[in-house]
């Protein structure tokens, strides 16, 4: 265990507490006393709820004083992206409308389950308005900052999530992902993050951007961290249409079993374009590492990327509809102006853009008949500087907001699950994250593969304290 517990992994904690070597009250007030220094540095938290923290740690110190079981997550601190319902809290999803709905009176699913696996809530984090953008600037309430280079984007949507877990004041927190805000995030931070099969994880009770493909998951400081919590929140819920009814995946038990007996690609072709150097110099570094010498290629990512763009537009801009004539000023213009082209294509593109889907979708499925797990960048480039809009790539301008989930997009897609795994080149001060691919509903493969990147020293999490 480190010298200051809250920069143990969840697992970690959890033990910690169980023993009775740190109370679930001083693991709480380790963060809330770490959020309250540094929150104005990074722009992590939206809102801190300090008193519900402070009474759900009460709650584990009595139950382990009278000889109960604690829970896995029992005495562990997170926080949730601002776009799931909290007790007591208007649901912001980044916006500044949002900031004027009443508090919720109930909680999300994912946040009902942690607060059931015995985890702390520490607050609210921010995100980009709307969850659509990649950057992690907000319009309305600043944008969130690397820890590991305060004037870096965090990667978005979910940016105070990573910013958070990386400067040391959670272990955990939640996000969503429905282009790759997941996996932007943890790549550019520094963390592991996954995104499990699209309707594995119930999104009951959070503000939805494009219902066909969003994703909610966790992001954490180790493989066996995400693992330990994904198993805790699984289960149908009724309340989300998407949740599919099935036996939960307990990864657990599995997750050091290694590479042993899978047979593993890297993404070629589409995956190794339009990319900076060392995006490509990573994913050699890995493969070299691993030993890994196939290569898959998905056919039409290009195109796969460009019908999620139609049906994140045309869904996103049709669930804003009233908003938009209502309040347009209140939006961010860039936003605003992306949600009303989007709300204005043809109805012909969205339909054709779904055929277009599950065609993908059976092209990609088709390759994890002679592979297990297909390894891909989650972006090409490190975390750019802040308020940046374009980067110079191959002698072009491109803008960096559209380039920076080139890679991500194809994956969520078609629902697929991805845990996001950092990787630091060599004397690099910022790291470049992996997409560790797998099958649908086999969110342990992933893990596990992650797991042994992790072991073999080649992926890891990297803290960067504030001082």
């Amino acid at each position: 265990m480190h010298l200051d517990p809250l920069l143990g992994t969840v697992e970690e904690i959890a033990a910690s507490v169980r023993r009775g070597e740190v109370s679930a009250r001083d693991m709480a007030t380790l963060s809330l006393d770490a959020i309250e220094a540094g929150n104005d540095r990074i722009t992590a938290y939206s809102d801190v709820t300090a008193d519900r923290a402070l009474r759900e740690a009460d709650a584990i110190d009595a139950l382990r004083q009278s000889g109960g079981i604690l829970p896995p997550l029992a005495g562990v601190p997170y926080g949730a992206k601002n776009l799931y319902d909290i007790t007591g809290l208007p649901t912001l999803a980044g916006s500044k409308i949002n900031r004027d709905h009443p508090p919720k009176t109930a909680d999300a699913t994912l946040v009902a389950r942690t607060a059931e696996a015995g985890g702390l809530l520490t607050g609210a984090l921010h995100m980009v308005e709307y969850a659509y953008g990649f950057t992690g600037e907000n319009a309305h309430y600043g944008a969130a900052k690397n820890p590991h280079d305060l004037d870096r984007m965090t990667g978005g949507s979910s940016s105070g999530t990573a910013a958070a877990i990386a400067a040391g004041m959670i272990p955990f927190g939640y996000g969503s992902d429905t282009n790759g805000s997941i996996r932007v995030p943890a790549g550019f931070c520094g963390l592991f993050g996954l995104k499990p099969t699209f309707g594995r994880l119930s999104r009951a009770r959070s503000f939805l951007f494009v219902p066909s493909l969003d994703h909610v998951g966790p992001l954490a400081r180790s493989a066996r961290d995400l693992a330990l919590i994904f198993d805790c929140l699984q289960g149908y819920d009724p309340l989300d249409p998407a949740c599919v009814e099935r036996e939960p995946l307990i990864t657990m038990p599995d997750i050091e079993k290694g590479m042993d007996g899978l047979r593993i690609a890297i993404a070629s072709g589409y995956f190794r374009e339009r990319a900076f150097p060392e995006a490509l110099q990573t994913m050699d570094a890995v493969a070299s590492e691993l030993g890994i010498t196939r290569e898959v290629e998905m056919p039409e990512a290009a195109r796969a990327r460009a019908a999620a763009f139609v049906i994140t537009t045309a869904e996103g801009g049709n669930l804003h509809l009233d908003r938009l004539r209502e309040r347009p000023q209140d939006f961010d213009p860039d936003i605003r102006d992306r949600l009303i082209s989007g709300a204005m294509v043809p109805s012909d593109w969205y339909l054709q853009a779904q055929r277009f889907r599950a065609w993908f979708r059976k092209q990609v499925l088709a390759l994890f008949e002679d592979v297990d797990v297909i390894l891909a960048p989650v972006s090409p480039c490190y975390a750019p500087e802040l308020g940046a809009t374009t980067f110079n790539l191959d002698g072009e301008d491109v803008l960096i907001r559209v380039q920076i989930g080139i890679y991500t997009q194809p994956i969520s897609f078609i629902g697929l699950p991805v845990v996001a795994a950092p990787v630091w080149l060599d004397g690099a001060r910022l790291p470049l994250g992996v997409q560790v691919i797998a099958p649908p509903w086999r969110e342990d493969l992933a893990l596990r593969v992650a797991r042994d990147m992790e072991r073999r020293g080649l992926a890891e999490a990297r803290l960067a304290l504030l001082q």
